[in-house]
């Protein structure tokens, strides 16, 4: 059995890329790929927890927050769709106020 700090460290990385990506890029599908991983990161997380432990809590979490990046995704791809008609780019530093 892996160890568990392998994959803390593991889900830091990918948690810390996710967090750049959030921070330095303003292409909103960039922006929500980055999301994603730091999404990713508290799933391996939750799972390596739960095999450490040996209960499934972690796992049933992890389902629900799969769940919860797939609404987050329908509802970005969305939002990211209405910003290119309006705007014509996905750049999130485009649009600096709301309008009707």
């Amino acid at each position: 059995m892996v160890a568990p700090e392998y994959y803390l460290l593991l889900a830091a990385a990918v948690f810390c890329i996710g967090l750049f990506g959030v921070l330095t890029r303003r292409e909103a599908l960039y922006f929500l790929m980055s999301v994603e991983l730091m999404l990713n990161a508290a799933n391996i997380n939750f799972v390596a927890f739960s095999a450490y432990y040996g209960d499934l809590t972690g796992q049933v979490f992890s389902l629900f927050v799969i769940a919860l990046a797939a609404a987050e995704v329908a509802i970005g791809i969305g939002i990211i769709l209405v910003l290119y008609r309006n705007f014509g780019v996905t750049d999130v530093t485009v649009p600096r106020g709301m309008r009707w």
